[in-house]
């Protein structure tokens, strides 16, 4: 099976990966490849629902999909058969999982000794939780992440799920796939890249598990310079019920902040004092409360004093920051992030549009040399 001409620009065009389709990292990864101009192929469940119509579904964009059923014996063929000829397998199962079902890395390596096998998990292969449910909350638990976000005398707030699933995941299993692929350019062999969410929210926490371990974080909530601890780094409600972000950390930019919103000198000349910060976090939150988010923007953005408001989901497409650099595009009329990042020399084609489950798949099994009624007869892609 030739490699399909849908991904002719970006500086992974001419690779092949295979997704199996699951839920939050092992998704996010596959379209951050395809963002890129990898061709990938995405192998849905039969008869699988989800909350938002595939076709709107930002994170399916840029790959095409063929429907199997994987508990079938003659779709997991197929599947060795596509394995065959690519250069990377993504899959989200627990432990042990895909091996029960006959395409474990084992076999997948037989069949294609240049594979790199990406496994993404919540807890990693082995270990006494290698095999609990879970989810984003609790991966950044286990690794500290979560003990450190929020205000203090609260509990712990979840960050959306952004650390565990997309920052600890899907962010760390590219990684991985694309070391292990240059790595093959000098072994000419595959391996598997054993990714767990927990073990890349922890990764994330490096310079905070060294900043504590020198005695400079305490381990507490809201507590310390970055956290909301130190008042020149937080958020402050504006006149009109919005909010503005502050993080003016450097002397020279608290400043010029102090100066263009009028704040008392005392306080800059005190910035680092912490007897201060009670008092200094009352000026802040007294001074913002005058004005609205967009009037300070006015007098603060694009300045060195590190402030901004904070924008909704609906605004930050529309700040003219974001539209000069085209950091958001329209798909199906659903606004989403553009890829990123940016490329001199080979920059990726613009995505193409997410696809139903079972869209291509005639075409791909045509492919494959493969008889798509034959198949479905045979249970291969569902009822």
């Amino acid at each position: 099976m030739k490699k399909a001409e849908t991904a002719t620009a970006g500086p992974l065009a001419g690779l092949r990966v295979v997704e199996l389709a699951g839920i939050g990292p092992g998704p996010f990864a596959a379209m951050l490849l395809a963002d890129l101009g990898a061709e990938v192929i995405r192998i849905d469940r039969p008869g699988e629902t989800a909350r938002l119509a595939p076709e709107r579904d930002a994170t399916r964009r840029g790959r095409r999909s063929l429907t199997l059923d994987l508990k079938c014996a003659a779709a997991v063929a197929v599947l060795l058969r596509l394995v065959e000829t690519a250069d990377a397998l993504i899959e989200g199962f627990r432990p042990g999982v895909a091996e029960r079902l006959g395409f474990g890395p084992e076999i997948c390596l037989a069949r294609n000794p240049r594979l790199v096998y990406g496994r993404m998990t919540g807890f990693g292969q082995s270990g006494p939780l290698a095999e609990a449910a879970g989810h984003d909350l609790n991966y950044i638990a286990l690794a500290g992440v979560a003990h450190g976000i929020g205000r203090a005398e609260a509990p712990p707030v979840p960050p959306l799920n952004l650390v565990g699933d997309y920052g600890g995941g899907a962010m760390f299993l590219v990684v991985g796939v694309l070391a292990a692929l240059l790595e093959r350019t000098r072994s000419g062999s595959g391996q598997v890249v054993d990714a767990a969410m927990a073990e890349g929210a922890a990764l994330l926490m490096t310079p905070f598990y060294a900043l504590h371990a020198a005695g400079l974080w305490q381990d507490r909530r809201a507590a310390n310079l970055l956290d909301g601890g130190a008042p020149f780094y937080d958020t402050y409600a504006t006149a009109d019920g919005k909010y503005l972000s502050i993080a003016a950390l450097e002397p020279k930019f608290f400043a010029e902040l102090a100066r263009r919103i009028g704040l008392d000198d005392a306080f800059v000349k005190g910035q680092y004092d912490q007897a201060l910060w009670p008092a200094l976090r009352a000026a802040l939150t007294a001074i913002i409360a005058t004005r609205s988010r967009e009037t300070w923007a006015k007098i603060l953005e694009g300045t060195d004093a590190c402030a901004l408001g904070v924008l909704s989901l609906a605004e930050a497409p529309l700040h003219p920051h974001n539209r000069a650099r085209g950091s958001f595009i329209e798909i199906n009329g659903v606004t989403q992030p553009a890829p990123a990042p940016r490329f001199s020399r080979t920059p990726p084609a613009p995505p193409r549009p997410p696809t139903p489950p079972a869209a291509e798949s005639a075409t791909i099994l045509a492919e494959l040399g493969l008889d798509a009624e034959a198949l479905r007869a045979s249970g291969a892609l569902g009822g």
